[in-house]
């Protein structure tokens, strides 16, 4: 029988910071949801799923030390500097 371990990951407290400035100034609320460690028992197969972040129905994947964040899916991101831009322009409400 396979047994996967979960762990969960907290939000790395710069980046909490980061997005909190940037909500904050856009004037939207958000809600995190932290990542996850999952590992297979008995095996080296680890997988580690990024924290969600929820502004106005859209889900963006972030992971901690890393600047870049995703949009909806790992294959769209962009840079957290640029999140700001992304949330004015597409009028996230």
């Amino acid at each position: 029988m396979v047994n996967i371990i979960k762990e969960e990951i907290l939000v790395e407290e710069s980046l909490k910071n980061k997005l909190e400035f940037i909500c904050d100034f856009c004037k939207v609320k958000y809600t995190i949801i932290n990542g996850n460690v999952r590992k297979i028992d008995k095996t080296n197969l680890t997988y580690i799923e990024p924290h969600r972040i929820i502004i106005n129905n859209t889900t963006f994947l972030a992971f901690n030390y890393s600047n870049d964040i995703f949009i909806e899916n790992l294959s769209n991101k962009i840079k957290l500097s640029q999140l700001e831009n992304y949330i004015k322009t597409k009028t996230i409400t």
